[in-house]
């Protein structure tokens, strides 16, 4: 900027509460008229390189300056009402309860609040939190930035946040029984497929292979699914080249033999067990054999039975797998989140040596995941997430929960044997954790039919493919799992009950499907007197079990 241009357009350097003219000293001076009201004293002095002058008022003395001092504070005092005005605009929209600031939302919450109350539910992925997990998630730290890991933040201010974090880290690893000299754990994923799909992304590259169960035979989506047809339903399978194994056509259970058969000639780089709607244990030992074969990663996804790992009540999976992810929402009774296990370390044995290893004896998971993790995949961590998942993990390790996963076991058994001795037809003919796989073809009936009928009656439960499907956009079962009804005080005798609504919501379908015409079928829900007559069952049935975590 030219500073003669910034002299003449009365710029002016702000020492005093009135402006004072800056002047070049090659200026023509002003005329100046002599007087005790307008006299003033020059100040020479250098900005880069240019030498300036200040024009400065000559003191006329104390009786000036009280005068100046009182106009400042009159200024002040005239200022103070407006700044009061604005702060308490902030205390005004900053601290009014939810019912005030959006009595719209408000609404709807309270009556999601009264679903949850009156309805059965029986989605084997949802559970219900307690009500410390809730104040957490609900917590003044979804206010706080944190990129990065404890003690290597983008942002400061983070003491706190770090402290929480670690203990997270702490308790996870405490919760599977891990030596934390020998697993590493990421808690920041925002679900379970964004943790599998850093799990990909950093020790893949674009196109290399993955194995994991076929979406109908009860897998999950992010383990590579494709239809039938060739369409790409998941990230995972657009971004690397996937090929599913399957389970057995007439048993049910995952065909190991033909596992090992196609992962020798597909030579997955990762080997994926686990799934969203397999009712049997795994054999992860096998699964450990064909990786070693094949020179793969051993990845667990035991999103839906990692509570029953954590409480001893399945195999688990870390004796054998490389690398274990898992949702924090499901059997855990955590908030909605994901969580990375990896081993690290010296390696044991040849485990996962694939063509990206470097042949180091030493695991090289940690940095690759953290890194895939944030910044390749996410942003910043939600804190609040992160301590509610903190919070959860202190009650896994507690016998109550212990026995809370126990009864979850004999909840699913006793439910299995219930509908079994109804003449209905169980995927694998039963169950070895939380949830049973009920298959409706044997009845003519479309999982989103029943799953429709079941939820006018207040009842919850999903959709499921059975093996045999043309895939998982026209399902012929349905998913029926324990962990949220037992969460909230039901027992093995409920679950007989449990299985009369469902046989009685099978029947009102089997009508329905038949006296309207597939198209016309959702028509014919329309006041069913059957409907409003199981609904009203099914509502006195759930209101006499409290709800965790809120009053109703």
């Amino acid at each position: 900027m030219d500073l003669t241009q910034a002299a003449q357009s009365g710029l002016s350097l702000g020492f005093h509460s009135s402006p004072i003219p800056l002047q070049l000293l090659d200026q023509k001076p002003e005329t100046r008229i002599d007087n005790e009201e307008n006299q003033t004293e020059d100040e020479q002095f250098s900005i880069l390189g240019h030498q300036m002058c200040i024009k400065r008022p000559r003191d006329n003395g104390s009786q000036s300056s009280a005068s100046s001092s009182t106009t400042n504070s009159s200024k002040r005092v005239a200022m103070d009402p407006g700044l009061e005005s604005r702060r308490a605009m902030v205390r005004a929209w900053g601290n009014h309860p939810l019912s005030t600031a959006d009595p719209e939302i408000y609404e709807i919450m309270e009556k999601e609040k009264q679903r949850q109350f009156k309805g059965i539910e029986l989605i084997a992925s949802e559970n219900f939190v307690c009500r410390a997990v809730m104040e957490a998630l609900g917590s003044h730290l979804t206010n706080k930035y944190s990129e990065g890991l404890p003690g290597s933040r983008y942002y400061t201010g983070n003491q706190n946040i770090d402290q929480i974090e670690l203990i997270c880290w702490s308790r996870a690893l405490a919760a599977f029984g891990l030596d934390p000299d020998k697993w590493g754990v990421n808690v920041q994923p925002y679900s379970c497929t964004s943790a599998n799909f850093a799990v990909y992304t950093g020790l893949l590259l674009p196109g290399d292979r993955i194995m994991g169960l076929d979406s109908p035979s009860g897998g999950h989506l992010s383990h590579g699914y494709y239809t039938p047809g060739g369409k790409k339903v998941s990230a995972s399978s657009i971004f690397f080249e996937s090929l599913p194994y399957k389970v057995n056509p007439q048993t049910g259970y995952i065909d190991y033999d033909k596992m090992e058969e196609k992962a020798m000639d597909f030579r997955p780089k990762i080997l994926i067990c686990g799934g969203s709607s397999y009712p049997r244990e795994w054999d992860y030992a096998r699964f450990r054999q064909v990786a070693d074969k094949i020179g793969a990663v051993l990845m667990c996804d035991m999103a839906h039975i990692s509570g029953l790992v954590a409480a001893k009540e399945c195999v688990s999976p870390f004796e054998y797998c490389d690398i274990v992810t898992s949702t924090t929402h499901k059997s855990l009774r955590g908030p909605r989140g994901g969580i990375i296990f990896y081993r690290k370390g010296p390696r044991s044995r040849k485990q996962g040596m694939s063509s990206h290893d470097d042949g180091s004896s030493q695991y090289d998971f940690e940095e690759k995941i953290n890194f895939a993790v944030h910044p390749s995949l996410q942003g910043g961590p939600h804190n609040n997430h992160i301590a509610a998942l903190a919070i959860a993990l202190k009650q896994v390790a507690t016998p109550e929960y212990k026995a809370y996963m126990q009864q979850v076991r004999k909840n699913a058994q006793a439910l299995a044997s219930a509908l079994l001795r109804r003449k209905c037809k169980l995927v694998t003919g039963g169950t070895d954790n939380h949830l049973v796989l009920w298959d409706l073809t044997t009845w003519g009936l479309a999982g989103k039919c029943y799953e429709k009928v079941c939820e006018m009656c207040q009842i919850t439960l999903n959709k499921s493919a059975i093996f045999g499907d043309n895939g998982a956009i026209c399902p012929g079962g349905v998913r029926i799992g324990t962990p949220a009804m037992t969460s909230r005080g039901c027992l093995e005798a409920d679950f007989e009950t449990v299985a009369d609504f469902l046989l009685k919501a099978a029947h009102i379908t089997t009508v329905v499907q038949r006296e309207h015409a597939k198209k016309d079928f959702f028509k014919g829900l329309l006041n069913n007197k059957e409907i409003v007559e199981l609904r009203n069952r099914v509502e006195i049935f759930a209101s006499q079990f409290a709800m965790p975590g809120f009053d109703v």
